[in-house]
């Protein structure tokens, strides 16, 4: 029997993929990415996303 998931749980699965998805288009369009690091903004280029 599947275990129901919480309403906290379905939403960060979809947090989850939504980043997922983000990640490969970035590293596909070459673009960077802008990520929030010890309170401040940080690009990752597109050549070091893992």
């Amino acid at each position: 029997m599947k275990k129901r998931l919480s309403l906290q749980d379905k939403a960060e699965l979809a947090m989850k993929r939504a980043i997922r998805k983000v990640v490969e288009r970035h590293k596909k369009t070459g673009r960077p990415l802008v990520v929030w690091k010890n309170g401040k903004t940080v690009r990752i280029s597109a050549k070091t996303i893992k």
